[in-house]
């Protein structure tokens, strides 16, 4: 197909799959039917469909609620690790890999101390609002729950939610936040090895 090899193709199908289905599901969304296509949409991301996926979110489905959030969440993350791994592939030293993350942080203070503040203000924030959720105040929007996991408050997200037992009930966090670890995870490996 135009001088690309399997795996060019394969990424450029399972895209195209990944956008349509968004699409349809979407437009079935929009009907009495729920979202009936999520759990396929989420296998095609998970598969490589990522940039499909998003773009179809950002095209189609622009407004935010908590029956789209899975997916969103979802998405974004696979989206980080599969740019990631294709960039590893076409730009990366395949014969050194080193799997050792605690390299990254040696002369980087800077970094831990970014982590640590970030890993207890999203433990605060949870607690924050697992205590307004408790007295029928104001809550935190989840977005921003959401958001401070994904600026490195992952593991501190983790760790209130179920020290808390705060949003454990909720798919978009139950698998999005250990989804938003693997990301970080595959960007630190990343570089650690393209460094």
């Amino acid at each position: 197909m135009f001088g690309l090899g399997v795996f060019e193709c394969y990424l450029i199908l399972i895209n195209l799959v990944g956008l349509l289905l968004t699409a349809l599901n979407v437009w079935l969304r929009r009907g009495p039917f729920g979202g009936p296509l999520d759990i396929p949409v989420m296998i095609v991301t998970v598969a490589g469909g990522s940039l499909g996926t998003v773009l179809g979110i950002l095209l189609l489905d622009r407004r935010a609620f908590k029956g789209n959030m899975m997916i969103r969440v979802l998405a974004c993350a696979a989206l980080v690790i599969h740019l990631l791994i294709v960039l590893y592939i076409k730009l990366g030293d395949h014969e050194g890999f080193s799997l050792k993350i605690w390299e990254l942080f040696e002369g980087r203070s800077w970094l831990l101390i970014y982590l640590a503040a970030i890993n207890v203000i999203t433990i605060v924030m949870y607690g924050m609002d697992k205590l307004a959720a408790m007295s029928n105040r104001r809550r935190t929007r989840i977005v921003t729950l959401l958001l401070l996991a994904a600026a490195g408050g992952s593991i501190g997200a983790l760790i209130a939610m179920y020290a808390f037992r705060h949003k454990t009930r909720q798919n978009y966090f139950v698998i999005g936040i250990p989804a938003i670890i693997l990301a970080q995870l595959a960007l630190m490996l990343f570089v650690l090895n393209m460094a």
